[in-house]
């Protein structure tokens, strides 16, 4: 059964119908399948389950009027991705970035080509958005009682059935890389790998080996082949935090993978596939980025399938008592008592929940809350200042600060497991073979060299 409802706003009609849903507990986002032709949509249908037939013939649920198209051109079922395409013998093809295809599964944001049309695969975010759910205090390691933590809880659920691309938008500290570890635990791929990138320290001149790993001899310093963080999160989730780091040039490398699955090692010209899903994190605005010309505007709605915005802890004062409960819970405190909860609930955090911790952390080592203004971000801030000079570039100042701070979080790193990497990249939740690479690259790793567990991946 079709019901009609309106697609958008445009000076002729335009209909979108609906593709009745087979039952299932956790179904994949529905879809918007959109028909452009000269560049203009012509009509847009909502398939939400069950199939949808793309043809010329009027029985078809997308009717396309193209003398190129069959009668029965192509049929669409939904897939956790987006959805599965499957040519249905048609005369003249189904095109995906040039190339003629019998079956493919789409990602949502994909393209097809039939004849002189053009489908488009999107998601169908008023759906997604008009998600309702029960009440919950957690997801994951995520805690908050505030209406909009229930809401994020609730689009988390939604999110079980797909594997569809998201955005995570908030202030620093506010939890962005544990709802992308929510996401992917609470996904069909959860069994495989989570890889964490933090693009804002990558190494400039090293950022496509980071992300695509490289051949052997593909520069200075590449003693061996290596794999990256695409090809690591191969069967699982690439997360990219600060995606709007991203050096430019490296943009359309990743939307490429992003749109095909293929890659290709630094130095090498042999094409390679990884199946990841890709989720994404920044606390600035990347609108803004893309009208400015700092970030390339297809890679950005490629990563806006789905947007989470988090509230910043300001924003959810009355979630802040539970919050220290189960971080101090979490770091093996005793527990907190209940008039240090509360003086914490009349702090301000402009460092979110990551300020939060700190201020736990102080507690529990010496018995008593430190005054607001000697809280650890500031002190970190006190000591920026006298090393930040205003004479010379920012990226250049920032490279040595992000420096810095991975090299002495790494030596702790490394004492702390007695040398052993296996655990330190248990603990830095970061794929064993980057963690090497990171050693190599600031000098740490002979120290690394007597623990156990140290071997590493090739």
């Amino acid at each position: 059964m079709l019901d009609s409802r309106p697609a958008c706003s445009l000076d002729q009609r335009i209909m979108t119908e609906t593709v009745s849903l087979r039952s299932t507990e956790q179904p994949p986002l529905a879809v918007l399948v959109q028909l452009f032709q000269g560049g203009t949509l012509r009509s847009a249908v909502r398939l939400a389950g069950g199939e949808l037939i793309v043809g010329a013939a009027p029985e078809c649920h997308l009717v396309v009027t193209d003398d190129a198209v069959s009668r029965r051109h192509l049929r669409l079922t939904l897939a956790p991705e987006g959805a599965l395409a499957e040519d249905l013998g048609s005369r003249n093809g189904t095109f995906f970035l040039g190339q003629r295809v019998g079956q493919l599964t789409l990602t949502l944001g994909s393209r097809l080509t039939l004849g002189k049309s053009e489908l488009r695969i999107v998601a169908d975010v008023a759906d997604f958005e008009g998600t309702q759910g029960q009440k919950r205090v957690s997801y994951g390691a995520l805690r908050g009682q505030a209406p909009s933590m229930q809401r994020l809880f609730t689009l988390l659920g939604r999110l079980e059935g797909s594997l569809a691309t998201v955005l995570i938008e908030g202030e620093s500290g506010t939890g962005k890389e544990l709802v992308a570890r929510a996401i992917h635990d609470h996904s069909s791929v959860s069994k495989g790998p989570f890889i964490a990138i933090n693009c804002g320290a990558l190494d400039r001149a090293l950022v496509k080996s980071e992300l695509f790993g490289h051949k052997k001899g593909a520069f200075t310093g590449a003693v061996t082949d290596s794999i990256g963080a695409f090809e690591a999160a191969d069967g699982g989730t690439l997360f990219l935090d600060e995606i709007g780091e991203l050096e430019l040039e490296v943009q359309p490398v990743l939307l490429r993978a992003l749109e095909s699955g293929e890659f290709s090692r630094v130095g090498e010209t042999k094409t390679r596939k990884s199946r990841v899903r890709l989720l994404s994190a920044t606390h600035q605005n990347l609108k803004d980025d893309v009208t400015d010309s700092r970030f390339r505007e297809d890679l950005y709605y490629r990563l806006k399938v789905v947007t989470l915005s988090l509230p910043p802890l300001s924003a959810r004062t009355e979630d802040i008592p539970l919050l220290a409960r189960h971080l101090a819970e979490q770091a093996g405190y005793p527990p907190l008592p209940e008039a240090i909860a509360l003086r914490l609930a009349h702090r301000a955090y402009p460092g979110n929940v990551r300020q939060l911790r700190h201020a736990i952390d102080a507690w529990a080592a010496i018995g008593e809350l430190p005054e607001a203004d000697t809280l650890p971000t500031s002190a970190l801030d006190a000591v920026l200042a006298q090393l930040v000079d205003p004479k010379r570039p920012y990226a250049e100042q920032k490279e040595l600060v992000v420096d810095a701070m991975t090299r002495a979080y790494l030596k702790k790193l490394i004492d702390s497991t007695g040398g052993n990497r296996s655990e330190a990249a248990r603990i830095a939740e970061l794929q064993r073979g980057y963690l090497r690479r990171l050693l190599e690259k600031y000098g740490l790793a002979g120290s690394a060299e007597g623990g156990s567990g140290d071997g590493d991946e090739a």
